[in-house]
């Protein structure tokens, strides 16, 4: 958990600096294992947020909003009666454990000044929160935990707090680094950064991993293995780090794994160099809260885009089916115009065709080889009636063809929408986006009304993606289908270029026209964004078709994004992720959510 002591050090160190003092305005409970209090304090407004949820527990300063519930919760209650009004006159961090307490002076029913601890564990699925009076009795907790859950330590209403078991480890700031590292070579088969976290306050997984790193040391090697140097270099780095730790300089950052921001990885207090991609940010506060934030966000788009995966791969599965079944049927029918020469070849001899015969060879007239062929024939039938047995087989053999290829067509076309939907929404980095392709596949039948029509609500489309090419012009990507006519069909002008992977999914990108010819840097940086904007991203040699926008039509009827051009050429460009970074930064693409 990233969330170690160090980081609550950080955190507590803040809050009592922008808090202490304030006053206590309101308290909700939006989630079952969360508390969020509103607080006055030097003339300014704060959110504080306390979770003890399994996954993500936590404490800090938030500008998040959530709905609360109609009827709020007994523990919410609990802390307004005790604590509402009350002013913060301390908040208090313990030996390097992740409890942080926030001390509240209040007045009772009686007019009478009371003090009480607002208390937070941190603790993976053990953190929980809990309300305790002057005597350190806990008046409630968000979670209860009786004898028979746990032996060692009952949370529960007038039972005296206890700190939880201590973990028998040193406070990084009186660790007398010389002994530590001597008494580590007595150590055998211990990885090192297991040594660390097994034996200082404070530390997890992540920091004594980032001690490892800043050594120059594999954190997985055996500390019966390290040189003397190495263990030099372990001491030394351990040494800048509790440095920083004892005087409280943190440098709060975020790890991020790309220069997107959409997926953040780790936070600390301290800079976490193993990490290339950082923000800084001189409030811990303001970082936990974009981490868990961007989590939250990454979280939810990952559920939205999973549910309407699950549809568009139902429909994707049921289109490749139809495709097998009606290129099955062609196979079948692939000889249909042999019974169309049989039925021919039949009538033209049929005076010379015997009764009840059960195959007869006959002259095939069409061919130069003068070849007789052997037909077939059913000797309950008159000849005059195997012909019109060929020929209505070959009718039927025909209509099947005619619908097979029709159908064939529906499906391919059909598939390709699916897929271009699929490749949307994998690109999508909003919820705004997703809805967007919600509501789409509504428009077009996949996805039933009732619903959508719900959550409907007036909300601005969003903008295309906009990239500025070197020499200055405007490039324009389509986001999903609906917008990439739009942009391809409303907004760009005829003699604008039009540009798209060749038979892959993708977006619709149009270079803006301006004096002269478009330049070939500018053409191929389009291409190299095209082809980001495509399932073929992370392929290499990718074909991007271009063209004037007046090349470009719209068939009747056709779903949303689908298009014919013609008069176009074509160019190959290897989208390598290295390469888009360098464009994403050079163009600065801009977002107008």
């Amino acid at each position: 958990m990233p969330f170690d002591g160090v980081v609550a050090k950080n955190v507590a160190t803040e809050l009592y600096d922008i808090l202490v003092g304030g006053r206590i305005d309101k308290i909700y409970q939006p989630e079952q294992d969360e508390i969020l209090i509103h607080i006055r304090t030097k003339g300014q407004n704060h959110k504080l947020l306390l979770s003890a949820n399994a996954s993500y527990p936590r404490i800090h300063l938030t500008g998040l909003s959530k709905e609360n519930p109609m009827n709020p919760p007994v523990f919410c209650m609990l802390l307004r009666k005790h604590l509402q009004g009350g002013r913060i006159v301390n908040i208090e961090f313990y030996d390097f454990e992740r409890i942080i307490s926030i001390h509240v002076e209040a007045l009772n029913e009686m007019g009478d000044t009371t003090y009480k601890k607002l208390l937070i564990e941190i603790m993976g699925k053990h953190s929980n929160i809990m309300l305790l009076n002057e005597n350190n009795t806990i008046i409630d907790a968000i979670k209860h935990i009786d004898s028979d859950i746990s032996r060692v330590r009952e949370v529960m209403p007038a039972r005296p707090y206890t700190f939880p078991p201590g973990q028998d480890k040193e406070n990084p700031e009186k660790i007398n680094l010389d002994e530590f590292i001597k008494k580590a070579k007595n150590q055998s088969g211990i990885r090192i950064s297991k040594y660390l976290l097994n034996s200082i306050k404070g530390f997890s997984p992540l920091l004594c991993n980032e001690v490892c790193y800043r050594a120059q040391v594999d954190e997985k090697t055996p500390i019966d293995k390290l040189t003397d140097e190495e263990l030099e270099r372990i001491k030394n780095s351990l040494s800048a780090i509790i440095s920083k730790i004892s005087s409280s300089n943190f440098t709060p950052c975020i790890a991020w794994s790309d220069q997107t921001k959409r997926k953040p990885l780790d936070f600390h207090s301290l800079e976490i160099t193993q990490y290339p991609i950082l923000e800084y940010n001189s409030s811990i506060c303001h970082i936990l809260d974009l981490f868990y934030t961007s989590k939250d966000n990454a979280e939810r788009l990952v559920q939205k885009k999973s549910a309407l995966n699950k549809i568009l791969n139902n429909y994707l599965d049921r289109c490749n089916k139809k495709i097998a079944i009606h290129q099955d049927t062609l196979r079948q029918v692939a000889d249909r115009d042999k019974f169309k020469l049989y039925g021919e070849l039949i009538t033209a001899n049929i005076y010379c065709i015997p009764k009840n015969a059960k195959k007869v060879s006959l002259l095939n007239y069409y061919s130069e080889n003068n070849e007789y062929i052997d037909i077939p024939l059913d000797e309950n039938l008159l000849p005059q009636d195997n012909a019109q047995m060929y020929f209505k087989k070959f009718a039927k053999a025909k209509n099947a063809f005619n619908y097979a290829s029709a159908q064939l067509e529906d499906a391919y076309k059909e598939l390709e929408y699916i897929e271009s939907v699929i490749q949307n929404l994998d690109s999508a980095t909003s919820t705004q986006e997703i809805e967007e392709i919600r509501q789409e596949l509504v428009n077009v039948g996949y996805l039933s009304e009732s619903r959508s029509s719900k959550n409907k609500k007036n909300v601005r489309p969003l903008e295309p993606y906009r990239y500025k090419s070197s020499d200055g012009y405007d490039i324009l990507v389509g986001r999903n289908n609906v917008q990439n006519d739009i942009l391809t069909l409303k907004t760009a002008s005829s003699n604008d270029l039009w540009l798209h992977t060749k038979n892959i999914p993708g977006s619709h990108v149009i270079v803006k026209k301006q004096a002269g010819d478009i330049p070939d840097t500018t053409l191929i940086e389009a291409a190299l964004i095209a082809a980001y904007h495509s399932k073929g991203k992370m392929s290499s040699h990718v074909e991007v078709d271009y063209t004037q926008v007046k090349n470009v039509k719209k068939p009747k009827g056709a779903k949303p994004g689908m298009v014919t051009y013609v008069n176009y050429k074509t160019i190959v460009v290897t989208p390598d992720e290295n390469k888009i970074r360098n464009l994403e930064y050079k163009y600065k693409k801009v977002d107008k959510e």
